[in-house]
């Protein structure tokens, strides 16, 4: 494996680590020990080659496709981190049930999936959002600035809908 391309898969691992708000030490502490952080992070530097197996159990670990670890394009290409879609689940408290009953709804399911209930915020994926816009029946763009708006979503995220 090219030293480019270890360094570009290790940017994605790094992105999907971070999308789940998760440090090197959280993922050890969430794995029980499974994936030790030193080991996780030289993944992640490029600095140690990991195997399809592991690559494998990895995204397993992370709930997402293996594909979502590869990096796109070539093997010289570089990797830029999606930006990170967090909820604020504090703000989505205080917005009227008859705008965000919706979402709110849609966020208990995710936490009620992943078993995670620590109230204050929410990362949601790209395909989350697009399934958002469907039911609330609005374009991505629109509906990313409205819970902007409201402060529900971070301002960060405007960057995403550019490639919906």
């Amino acid at each position: 494996m090219s030293s480019d391309y270890a360094r570009a898969l290790g940017a994605r691992l790094r992105a999907i680590r971070t999308q789940q708000g998760l440090s090197l030490h959280g993922v050890e502490e969430r794995s029980g020990g499974r994936w030790k952080a030193v080991v996780v992070g030289s993944y992640e530097r490029g600095d140690r080659a990991v195997t399809v197996h592991k690559l494998a159990e990895l995204a397993d670990f992370y709930g997402v496709p293996v594909a979502e670890l590869l990096p796109e394009g070539s093997p010289h290409g570089t990797v830029e981190p999606a930006p990170r879609l967090v909820i604020d689940l504090e703000r989505l408290g205080s917005v009227p049930n008859e705008m965000a009953g919706p979402l709110a709804r849609y966020a208990a399911a995710i936490q009620s999936q992943r078993g995670d209930y620590n109230g204050r915020v929410l990362s949601i994926r790209q395909d989350d959002l697009r399934t958002l816009a469907v039911i609330y029946d609005e374009p991505a763009g629109e509906l990313t600035e409205q819970l902007v708006t409201w402060g529900v979503l971070n301002a960060e995220a405007r960057r995403t809908v550019e490639g919906l």
